[in-house]
């Protein structure tokens, strides 16, 4: 019956996700389309949105993902466009996991490996896609907590993709300020 529940919600939620307004209330949008990601670093995205629209999906170290439902950029690109990007990073790995049969340990491996939780949140220009079709937004998480979005249809790492940064980056000792 929990699950039956469960999935009932995630089914709602996920439908109401895909009935949300544009980028800018009150704005013609100019393309719909979903939230993804590409993550840069060694830390995984455990979670994050875009201008509070959820991008459904955790994200591994060096991957991609996302996947939330109807983001919609205004029709006209304007100069100052921003978005808000909210995430929280953690650790990647599963070093330590005791399993589940010993609820005591694994609740300890959980508060241990929540130590390095962050959450994050950052402004983000948009680039001007004046003259482009639109494709929802992505948004690209880069080392020292930076971030980038486009609105681009192509592929990442393709021809045309206007993000060029490899998807193994370093982060340096000391992030600049």
């Amino acid at each position: 019956m929990k699950i039956k529940l469960y999935l009932v919600a995630l089914g709602a939620l996920l439908l109401t996700g895909c009935s949300q307004p544009s980028a800018q209330a009150g704005v013609q949008s100019g393309g719909g389309g979903t939230i993804e990601a590409i993550n840069h670093t060694k830390w995984a995205i455990n979670h994050f949105s875009v201008d509070g629209q959820s991008g459904i999906d955790a994200i591994g170290p060096y991957q991609g993902g996302g996947g939330g439902c109807c983001y919609g950029v205004p029709s006209k690109w304007q100069p100052g466009m921003t978005v808000k990007v909210d995430w929280e990073s953690g650790e990647a790995s599963t070093k330590g996991f005791p399993g589940f049969a010993d609820t005591a340990k694994y609740l300890a491996w959980v508060k241990k490996m929540s130590e390095n939780n962050r959450q994050h949140s950052a402004v983000v220009p948009v680039p001007d896609y004046t003259g482009q079709k639109t494709c929802g937004v992505t948004v690209h998480f880069m080392p020292c907590d930076k971030v980038k979005v486009t609105t681009s249809c192509a592929d990442y790492g393709r021809p045309g993709y206007p993000i060029k940064d490899p998807i193994k980056m370093t982060e340096p000792k000391v992030c600049p300020k």
